[in-house]
């Protein structure tokens, strides 16, 4: 344990030694609108900025605006790391989360218990809608010749929380993980290929001791494998209806169908 510990405790230092190099704020518009067009979605008319505040984007179906973390970009060094946070919250807007959660909210009403149960459920539907949308980014920075892999680092190099410490695993480690099983499932050569840094090096030892486990419990391999088929074909099909619907998710068409019939 205290080995892994010691391997996640050196971000200080990285970060202050390559920060004043690389500004990771100025290069957004140019790497944004390069995913966009990489994938084959039109740029034109589509503006991003740099949000000291948490992301919202649930009016680019109307303002064309995509807000970009800046709390974020401070785990980015370089244009691959750059290229994961802007295509993180294109996964988002992609997946139609925001439309989503609106809908939702609109048909459940304002009044809603704060209770704990309600805080588990919500957790987990972040949890799941931030699976997702890293899986969008992984195929939108493939295509785009960025390295996916990038964002395992820009996630571990995230703060840890006590419990993650406790248990000897880096920052976000779940998310990371569906990265690197993903990229290996549908970009094998990718991961073949790995990332040039040390914070990824230091990942694959605790990805190697989940894919040991995996070894010695087919179920759990099986079910690895489901889930990866099922997150390459839904998020194939979110992007191919994004580009045919001229930059609008299925819940956004949905929510803006049920505007104009009320």
């Amino acid at each position: 344990m205290k080995k892994m510990l010691l391997l996640f405790c050196s971000l200080t230092l990285t970060l202050s030694a390559f920060g004043a190099t690389y500004n990771p704020k100025e290069k957004v518009s140019t790497i944004g609108e390069n995913l966009l067009s990489k994938n084959g979605i039109s740029a034109q008319g589509i503006k991003f900025e740099v949000t000291k505040k948490i992301p919202d984007n649930s009016t680019f179906a109307t303002d064309r605006v995509i807000s970009i973390s800046e709390d974020d970009l401070q785990y980015a060094l370089n244009d691959n790391e750059t290229a994961y946070v802007v295509a993180f919250e294109l996964g988002h807007i992609i997946a139609g989360h925001a439309s989503k959660g609106r809908l939702i909210s609109s048909i459940k009403g304002t009044n809603t218990n704060n209770d704990a149960a309600s805080s588990l459920v919500e957790n987990y539907t972040q949890t799941k809608e931030d699976k997702e949308a890293d899986v969008i980014s992984v195929n939108l920075m493939a295509n785009a010749n960025y390295n996916p892999l990038s964002a395992i680092v820009v996630l571990t190099r995230q703060n840890q929380s006590s419990w993650s410490a406790l248990l000897a695993k880096p920052a976000n480690a779940d998310r990371a993980m569906n990265i690197y099983d993903y990229t290996g499932y549908a970009y094998p050569q990718k991961l073949k290929a790995g990332y040039n840094c040390n914070e990824y090096k230091n990942f694959l030892t605790y990805a190697q001791s989940v894919l040991d486990g995996r070894k010695n419990n087919k179920k759990l391999a099986s079910k690895s494998t489901k889930e990866l088929k099922k997150y390459r074909k839904n998020s194939v099909s979110q992007i191919s209806k994004f580009k045919t619907r001229g930059g609008l998710s299925t819940w956004d068409a949905i929510y803006g169908v049920l505007n104009e019939v009320k």
